[in-house]
């Protein structure tokens, strides 16, 4: 644990981690908790109050990316949801073929699924990027064939921000008879998503990242499309997962979505305004660093960095100690001494991946904590750099 006695402000930039619960969140889930605390396959009154929330809230999730309620499945999170989707199509479709296409930078929700469906026998396509995290729907164009039974890329990227053209990819997938998958955790009330205008069969969501709880995700699912259960023992959400739901966490999610929703345009301008001033800062004011992720197709809150001749965990420990909240790279994967998978693809260095970082902006960031962000951080990197023997020329 760490201590910041000194610290000038408390700063969090880090919300693509995980956000804060709203206080209007919290106060609609309250009463779900004791008053409210039926279940919702039960007949009676109390019963019925619990499957009329769900209702509701699944009616603000599907809103959120413009679904009809009927095709929006509750889960325990993101990962669950992109599990259900990708494992089930696998399951449902193959006797219809065996080729699987996905790309290298997926989250390793995504990922380490495709993984295991190698192992039982799946043909599976990574797909690379370019050098912004791009990926080029041609090489989908390329790829695909006439056993493709799902396609599989996130619509914003989870550490760099590169916003997918999803669109493109999901009529190439379409003009195939491929399913399209899209895990949209990190874009999903961050900028406007239709899921009929972005040609998706399906698409992941996750609560609490936009200010809703843990362990509440949701899995859109298009009329017509079939899955394989992967968690049985009951007829809850349609039958395509079984469980008592979680009540008083749907609640949350559904607020939090009708919130984002309202909120979305305003907010996700004052963000990107705050983006791309901590961008321009961190380029102008401190010497060898790089910018990852696409300049211009990026998602509003995302700032990813690579910071030349050190590593990013040491630069993280003194923002800690400074009130100051930042990643190395996907919350799930921060702990690992491995270079991050995405930005190895993009084709930096191991010892540049080694020096990123990622500031995530949100609800409560300010200009004036990206100011004292731009005061605290070169003189930090300047001192990591005095003491380092790394440097330009250097060979680890």
């Amino acid at each position: 644990m760490s201590s910041q006695p000194n610290a000038q402000r408390q700063v969090y930039l880090d919300h693509s981690a995980t956000t804060p619960v709203r206080p209007e969140v919290l106060a609609a889930m309250l009463p779900y908790f004791a008053g409210k605390f039926g279940n919702a396959s039960s007949i009676h009154r109390w019963g019925y109050e619990a499957r009329e929330a769900i209702n509701d809230a699944r009616e603000k999730v599907a809103s959120l990316i413009g679904a009809s309620p009927s095709e929006i499945l509750f889960t325990s999170g993101g990962t669950e949801a992109d599990n259900l989707a990708i494992r089930g199509v696998a399951h449902a479709r193959r006797s219809r073929g065996n080729h699987l296409i996905t790309s290298q930078i997926e989250h390793h929700a995504v990922l380490h699924t495709f993984e295991v469906l190698q192992k039982e026998g799946f043909e599976v396509t990574f797909l690379p990027c370019d050098k912004y995290g791009l990926i080029d729907p041609d090489d989908v164009r390329k790829a695909i064939r006439k056993d493709t039974i799902l396609v599989s890329i996130m619509h914003g990227q989870n550490e760099v921000g590169t916003v997918e053209p999803i669109k493109e990819i999901g009529e190439i997938a379409r003009e195939h008879g491929a399913l399209f998958h899209s895990d949209a955790v990190q874009s999903a009330g961050k900028i406007p998503i239709d899921v009929k205008e972005l040609n998706v069969d399906l698409l992941t969501l996750s609560s609490h990242k936009i200010y809703g709880p843990k362990g509440v995700g949701a899995l859109y699912v298009t009329k017509g499309v079939r899955l394989t259960p992967q968690v049985t023992g009951g007829a809850h959400e349609r039958r395509m997962r079984a469980g008592t739901e979680n009540v008083p966490g749907i609640v949350g999610f559904g607020e939090a979505c009708r919130l984002a929703k309202a909120e979305l345009p305003e907010e996700s301008a004052r963000l990107t305004k705050l983006r791309d001033k901590l961008i321009e800062g961190l380029l102008n004011e401190i010497p060898d660093v790089v910018l990852n992720g696409h300049p211009v197709l990026r998602l509003p809150h995302n700032v990813n960095v690579s910071v030349k001749y050190l590593e990013g965990e040491s630069i993280l420990l003194n923002l800690d100690r400074m009130g100051v909240a930042a990643s190395s790279g996907s919350a799930c994967t921060s702990g690992s001494l491995e270079p991050s998978h995405v930005l190895l693809a993009m084709g930096l260095s191991h010892e540049t991946t080694h020096g990123s970082l990622r500031f995530s902006l949100g609800m409560s960031n300010t200009e004036e904590d990206i100011n004292y962000v731009l005061e605290i951080l070169p003189p930090i990197v300047e001192k990591l750099r005095a003491m380092s023997p790394l440097g330009p020329g250097s060979v680890l």
